[in-house]
Formats: C-alpha cells, sequence, structure tokens
C-alpha cells in the first residue's frame, strides 16, 4: 500500500459523490482524465470499454496472444496519471479486465513498481461461464444446451452487477478491475458504497443506474454525436462528464470547467434513449428500470438535473454474451471516378465477383457465405430512400464472407487487378491489400445467477461474493404498441416537413437488433409525433435493411419514442458486412423522413 493511501473512513465523500467517465470504449480520447482532474471536485472515475463488439476483438486479440484479452487502453491512459489519482484520492473503477482482468491488474502494477507506487487494485471474477453451456436459457427461459445452432464457444461471459464492485469497495481498494459487468454498474456500485443502499432500494438504484447509462458512452452525453452538431463548440476539447450523485437517487450532470461540448435537455436525452429497449422495463442484474417518466431539467449553463426513474425487483438471471467462430471476412474498397463513377463502380463489383466466383468453383470451392456491395458518396445505405446522385466520385466498398480464409483470397488478390482490366479512373486499393479477418460472432443467451459464483481478489483476500437473492421471475415484456387513442388528425393545413424539424434522434445497436430514440424538440410536437411516426412507417422507411419486426415505445416524461428494430443489422457487430454494422446512421437517415405537421405550431 502507497503511504499517500487514506483509509477509506477518513475519505468517503461528505453529501453529494462526484462520478467522472473517463471512458466510453475501446479506443477512447485519451484527455479525459487530465480534464476530470481540474474539476473541483471529484471522488470517483469510471471506465467503460466493454460493448458486445468489443468482446469478439478481445477474443482476437487472446487468440494471438494467450496474455492479451484486456482493454490496453486502461493501463496506457492511467500510467501517467497514477500518482496524482492516488495523492487525490480518487478511485477508479473500470470494466477494463474483459476477458482477463488479471492481466490487467498486473500490468498496472508493473508500471506502479516503476513509479513507486503501490495502489490496492481489487479484480472481481466468475463472469466467465462457458463452462457452464448447459444451463444456458433463451429469453423465455427454454434450456439451450445446443445453443440452437450458434456453434463452439470461444467465450461466453455473463453481464454482472454492481455488487461485487460494492464489496472490492468496502475492500478500500484504489482501483476495481472487473470483466464483464453492465456498463452502468460501475457508478451503481458507488453510490450503493456510499450512501449505504439496500438491495430493496429500487428507485434509487434505478435512478443511480441511469446515472451510470448517461455517462458510460463518456462525451456522447455532453455533445457527442448530437443531431444539432453545430451547436457544440470545441469538439477538439470535448468535456467528459461528471455526475453528482444525491443520497435520495437524484443526480445532477455536468462536465469539467473550461471544456468543449453541450449539456442541455436535448443532449442529455439522446443519450437516455440510447440502446435501450422497451423503457418500462430497462432490465439490468440489480434492478428493472422504468424510465418513462424521467425529467430532464436544465439547471444552469451546461448542468441539467435528472430524476423520474423507478425500479422494481431484478430478474433471477444474468444476461451472457457469446462468442463464436463463424469463418472469414474481407472488406476492399477503392476509388472510382470520372463520368458515370456509380454504374462504373457497380459493374466493377459485379464483375470481380463474377470472376472470383468462377475461381472458388475451379478451385473445388463453394461460394461466398454473403456478399455486400456499397458505394459510399452515392447513398447505398439509404436504398429505396436514397436521393438521386451521379456522382462522379464515389468509394467501392465490396465485402464477402467464407467459411475458409483461403476463399477470400482470390478476391484479396482479384480486385488489384480492377486497376488495368476495368473501367477508366479506377485506384483499385487504399494501403495494400485488404486484410482478411476471421468472423466472430456474437449471441445473447441468459442464466441463473445461481449458477454463477463471483470471486474478487484483494490484497490478501479471495472470497466468493454474496449476490443479494432478491430477483423475481416476470413475463417477458410484450412489444411496444401504438396509443390505444390515436391523436387528432394532422388538419387541412398540415404541412409536410422532414423530420429533424420536429424532432432530436440517436441511435444505436444490442446485436443484430437496433434502436433509435426520437424525442420532439417542443412540447407541442409530441402529439405528432405518436400522430405520424408509427412503427409501420418506420419500418416501412427500413425496408431494405430491416428483416425482423419494428416495435415503438413511448416516454412521455422526455416527450419521446423509442423504436426498436429487430434483425437490422446484418448480423451485427463484427460478422456484419455492413459498412455501418453498429446502426450508428439509422437515426440521421430516420431524420429525413418528411411527415405531415399543423402548420399552426410550427410558426
Amino acid at each position: 500500500m502507497s503511504a499517500n493511501h487514506n483509509p477509506a473512513g477518513q475519505r468517503r465523500p461528505k453529501g453529494p459523490v462526484h462520478v467522472g467517465c473517463a471512458s466510453g470504449f475501446w479506443g477512447d480520447s485519451q484527455i479525459a482524465i487530465p480534464q476530470l482532474l481540474t474539476a473541483e471536485k471529484l471522488d470517483y472515475i469510471v471506465f467503460d470499454y466493454l460493448a458486445e463488439t468489443t468482446m469478439s476483438l478481445l477474443q482476437r486479440a487472446r487468440m494471438r496472444s494467450p496474455e492479451l484479452g484486456y482493454a490496453t487502453d486502461f493501463v496506457s491512459v492511467l500510467r501517467p496519471h497514477l500518482k496524482t489519482l492516488l495523492e487525490r484520492g480518487v478511485r477508479l473503477v473500470s470494466n477494463a479486465g474483459g476477458l482477463n482482468p488479471e492481466a490487467c491488474r498486473d500490468a498496472i502494477l508493473a508500471y506502479a513498481r516503476e513509479q513507486g507506487l503501490a495502489p490496492r487494485i481489487a479484480v472481481v471474477t466468475g463472469d466467465d461461464v462457458t463452462a457452464l453451456q448447459a444451463e444456458f436459457t433463451d429469453a423465455q427461459g427454454r434450456h439451450l444446451p445446443d445453443l440452437d445452432g450458434f456453434g463452439p464457444l470461444l467465450s461466453a461471459n455473463a453481464y454482472l452487477g454492481a455488487y461485487p464492485i460494492v464489496q472490492a469497495l468496502a475492500l478500500d481498494a484504489d482501483i476495481v478491475i472487473t470483466g464483464r459487468a453492465v456498463d452502468s454498474a460501475c457508478a451503481l456500485a458507488v453510490a450503493i458504497h456510499e450512501f449505504d443502499w439496500t438491495a430493496s432500494d429500487y428507485d434509487k438504484l434505478a435512478q443511480a443506474s441511469l446515472a451510470g447509462h448517461l455517462i458510460e458512452c463518456g462525451p456522447q452525453a455532453t455533445g457527442g454525436l448530437f443531431t444539432d452538431w453545430e451547436t457544440v463548440p470545441d469538439w477538439a476539447n470535448i468535456g467528459y462528464p461528471i455526475v453528482v450523485l444525491d443520497r435520495d437517487g437524484g443526480f445532477d450532470l455536468t462536465k469539467p470547467p473550461a471544456t468543449g461540448g453541450l449539456v442541455s435537455r436535448a443532449t442529455v436525452a439522446e443519450q437516455l434513449l440510447y440502446e435501450i429497449g422497451d423503457p418500462s422495463a430497462y432490465e439490468l442484474p440489480d434492478v428493472i428500470c422504468d424510465l418513462r417518466q424521467v425529467c430532464i431539467r436544465e439547471t444552469g449553463p451546461d448542468r441539467v438535473r435528472v430524476e423520474g426513474a423507478r425500479g422494481r425487483a431484478p430478474s433471477t438471471r444474468y444476461k451472457i454474451t457469446a462468442t463464436g467462430h463463424a469463418g472469414y471476412q474481407i472488406g476492399i474498397m477503392m476509388a472510382i471516378r470520372g463520368q458515370r463513377a456509380r454504374a462504373k463502380a457497380l459493374r466493377t463489383a459485379d464483375e470481380l465477383l463474377r470472376r472470383t466466383r468462377r475461381l472458388l468453383a475451379a478451385n473445388g470451392m463453394p461460394d461466398y457465405i454473403s456478399t455486400v456491395v456499397e458505394l459510399l458518396g452515392a447513398e447505398a445505405m439509404y436504398g429505396g430512400n436514397a436521393r438521386e446522385n451521379d456522382s462522379r466520385e464515389v468509394i467501392l466498398r465490396i465485402a464477402a464472407s467464407h467459411a475458409e480464409r483461403r476463399g477470400l483470397e482470390f478476391l484479396q488478390k482479384e480486385s488489384a487487378s480492377a486497376g488495368t482490366s476495368m473501367g477508366p479512373g479506377t485506384r483499385s486499393h487504399f494501403g495494400g491489400r485488404a486484410d482478411i479477418q476471421a468472423i466472430i460472432k456474437t449471441g445473447s443467451f441468459y442464466i441463473a445467477k445461481q449458477c454463477v459464483p463471483i470471486w474478487l481478489d484483494c490484497g490478501d483476500v479471495h472470497a466468493e461474493v454474496a449476490v443479494p437473492d432478491n430477483g423475481e421471475d416476470r413475463p417477458v415484456a410484450a412489444p411496444g404498441t401504438q396509443p390505444a387513442a390515436a391523436p387528432a388528425p394532422a388538419g387541412a393545413n398540415s404541412v409536410r416537413v422532414p423530420l429533424a424539424r420536429l424532432a432530436y434522434a440517436r441511435s444505436g445497436d444490442k446485436g443484430d437488433d437496433s434502436n433509435i430514440g426520437v424525442i420532439a424538440r417542443r412540447e407541442a410536437y409530441w402529439p405528432v409525433l405518436l400522430r405520424e411516426l408509427t412503427a409501420e412507417r418506420v419500418r416501412e422507411y427500413f425496408s431494405h435493411l430491416v428483416q425482423g419486426e419494428v416495435s415503438r415505445f413511448e416516454l412521455p416524461g422526455t416527450g419521446a419514442v423509442n423504436f426498436v428494430l429487430r434483425r437490422a443489422l446484418g448480423g451485427g457487430g463484427s460478422s456484419s458486412l455492413r459498412s455501418d454494422p453498429l446502426g450508428k446512421s439509422y437515426a440521421q437517415m430516420l431524420l429525413d423522413l418528411e411527415i405531415p405537421c399543423p402548420g399552426e405550431i410550427l410558426q
């Protein structure tokens, strides 16, 4: 233990607890920690690294080197600031452990020893449930011992909750490292530890979980990805979020002084809807949250107050993210310029795929599993909603998957020949041949909490963690529906306007599903969204991308609707061949949809 280490009883904050977030994903900026350290008050910093796609990337890394499998960014961004953080008593909580939490801890300790420091680090393990495959179930609770054709497992990790972290903080850890845990658990654990909440303080748990959800993606809550991006100043120094948690569960959201970005009702509301499903049943391991009546109020420059989340008992199960090998993929890009570039690019793709299919057959190999051709710059993702565009410059992207690596080597090599044997104005590659990569697909399953032992290592403590036994099993929530009584018709004086004039929007992903949250810009526009922006209309607009159903859910407290688009991402994550496998552009696409609006409320 370092000489400047203070006992927990002497450093527990008095009153509100200030929690900053320094990472929203593996690969986030290195500017966050120095920013947060300029805040007048800062008690904790949380770091989120583990998106579903990240688990696939970590699995690839571990396949190459068994000592990897954790978010190496956490170690590198921490190194220059570790001494300052320890001196100030700022405690760190992170899920950077990924598939190898112990290796992450050891890497930090190695750097700490170089600086003469000895931080107390706690490691939470037990989320690896690969060996418990026979206990997996689907969303309806049916056992899937063969994973319903998912294939051999590479990894399977349960989304753990806050209580293992709570116990680590009670052991006076300076740094807590977990494997797979829900993104919001880091902030929730801080609140439970600091305020001594019980496992049945559901409304408080829901509020702190919402705080964690809002900051888990870093500056996405402070102006990043905001619909009205022109109004957000200084992206170069965008401020990372800080939540000020109160004992009663309410909280403020703000950012460090003299930083860029924007904290407003709209920026925070967009992040509220990011990657949620049914807002009445946002399921977490420690609480099920009802976000329908959440209220966001601006209380000062770059500061909002968030209240109104409600909670109820969690389920008796953990969600699992599993990864498996599903063949190989390649993505090739080339520039096509000149007259009729769009048509020329499409023909180039067709001819290359025809040529390589002949080569596959000649070598006794099967056809591609799937292929995708996209013209970047010609609105390829928009399908039938694309505007007429005969650009003189496009980027042709050809993506393909095959059961064998060798099956993609023909396309990898032959694509270069387009520069001499196909259309004029073709640059046939960018920076050399494209890489062939293993497809690590992800799947979601469930497992009973009682089947998953969780372990905590901190100093000389190695103990199994007791998780509250307060779960309740409820029927799976029904899909969202339209209002029972539709609002009044638009009227004869209606004007067709782009949705962007009436609303903000943000989209994200969960596996192969996408969600699009739409928030009314003004209270008067809310009835228009309810009337015109139906699930059927959104399904039709995205019919070229969505293979499943579309459901709509309402959030009256925020004046918002949330759409869940099933089977909308071509497999999603690292297994999709699309240029947008995470649905990040879907909200932007929907904002161009024109809907009728009463002319008088537009004045």
